[in-house]
């Protein structure tokens, strides 16, 4: 299936796959919009700053194991709920991206993570 004709929900889903499996610039010629900005407090708000992040990140940890587990398209909106882990052994987070198109192409970007933590007292767990 081609980009264009993927639902933005599949855009989306597709561009972490791509992230997390170290093909950071691909994922961003393919799906990043040229005003693009985003909203982790940890780096400046431009997309060179983040995608130069990504990179460091996947050199760092290139066996990282990524897992949707919600997908939720709102018009030009896109939420993926994921558990994310570095490696096989780490207990990952809950990570929350928050994802606003303009046409195709991805335009603003927040992420929201959480720890999973070795013992909960929530029955329920976190996935």
């Amino acid at each position: 299936m081609t980009t264009a004709q993927q639902s933005l929900k599949e855009k989306a889903i597709s561009f972490l796959n791509l992230i997390v499996s170290g093909k950071i610039r691909e994922a961003y010629e393919s799906y990043v919009g040229p005003d693009f900005s985003h909203h982790n407090p940890f780096f400046r708000g431009d997309a060179e700053s983040l995608m130069l992040a990504m990179e460091e990140n996947a050199a760092q940890s290139p066996h990282k194991i990524f897992e949707v587990r919600l997908a939720i398209q709102e018009g030009e909106m896109v939420t993926v709920y994921s558990h994310i882990r570095q490696n096989p052994d780490d207990l990952g987070a809950a990570v929350v991206h928050i994802f606003r198109f303009k046409g195709d192409k991805v335009v603003e970007l927040w992420d929201i993570g959480q720890p999973v933590p070795e013992n909960s007292l929530n029955e329920n767990g976190m996935f």
